[in-house]
């Protein structure tokens, strides 16, 4: 395990990954701030099931408010994590959100808000807590990406694919400028799940509805049950959202210094293990080219 328990804030853990992740890194011994969109801890069940699971299993899990997409949101829930803990030692880039639809039909603006939340809210997030990591001189951000990447893709989810690739692109490039600060990064990468998780179900749909309906009542018609239907067929039975809470949970219980870069969790055959293992070598390849190889290892101060 990490040399000391780490005070680590995971984003969107209201459902899916994030809420996986938080139990299993509170679990692991970690004091863990769990990300809720909702702001009254009275009333909304996120708190109370996350106060009833750190009571249940004697662990460190609290609920906070996080909207990662408002700054304000984001400064507040980090001075009260650093006023209680007086450090930030893990965050976990989890929250996301999904579309289903013909790209066409969906407006600029809702292209817009899947990248705000899926790419540009770690930004956002970065430029609040990357100031104490590095006066700290250490931390870890995991960035739970997407086989769609860079790997497979098809159709009907274009907003969300390409905020997704836009964010594992955003975190290479981010890598490399905080190693020489003392802060670690990993990219978890799952693949399709399509149980145990809220993505599908709360997806967004197309706001251009009359677009929509010359696709889907026209050309392609049929398709999006077929590319549905397909989504189901090709994934294990053995698939398990809760791997991905493991592998972030492996990850940050890793040795400082020998985080791997990048994880995947695919049960579906989709190979992106294949191509991001060819394009990490490329990055690798082409920053010793430059001169730049150090800047592939993290500069422990510690």
């Amino acid at each position: 395990m990490a040399v000391r328990p780490l005070v680590s804030l995971v984003t969107g853990a209201g459902s899916g990954f994030g809420a996986l992740t938080a139990r299993a890194l509170a679990r692991s011994g970690h004091t863990v701030y769990a990300g809720f969109l909702q702001s009254n801890k009275d009333k909304t069940p996120d708190y109370k099931d996350a106060a009833d699971f750190a009571r249940e299993n004697n662990c460190q899990l609290r609920g906070i408010q996080l909207n990662v997409v408002k700054d304000d949101s984001i400064k507040r829930a980090v001075d009260e994590i650093m006023a209680e803990e007086g450090r930030i030692d893990v965050v976990v880039h989890n929250a996301g959100h999904m579309n289903f639809g013909p790209a066409e039909a969906f407006t600029p603006e809702q292209f817009m808000e899947l990248y705000e939340v899926n790419c540009l809210s770690c930004h956002r997030i970065n430029r609040v807590v990357l100031p104490h990591m590095r006066r700290a001189k250490s931390g870890l951000l995991v960035w739970v990406s997407s086989s769609s990447a860079h790997g497979p893709s098809s159709p009907f989810l274009t907003p969300y694919f390409a905020a997704k690739a836009a964010q594992d692109s955003l975190a290479q490039t981010y890598a490399v400028e905080l190693t020489q600060f003392g802060i670690e990064t990993s990219i978890v990468v799952p693949g399709v799940f399509t149980k145990g998780t809220s993505h599908f179900a709360t997806a967004m749909k197309a706001g251009d509805t009359a677009i929509e309906q010359e696709y889907m009542e026209g050309a392609l018609k049929g398709w999006d049950h077929i590319a549905a239907e397909g989504h189901n067929r090709i994934v294990s039975p053995d698939a398990d959202p809760g791997a991905v809470a493991e592998a972030v949970r492996r990850v940050v219980d890793a040795e400082y210094g020998k985080r791997p870069f990048r994880v995947h969790v695919e049960y579906d055959g989709g190979g992106a293990a294949i191509v991001n293992g060819v394009r990490d070598l490329v990055r690798e390849t082409f920053l010793n080219r430059l001169g730049l190889a150090d800047l592939l290892k993290v500069k422990k101060f510690k």
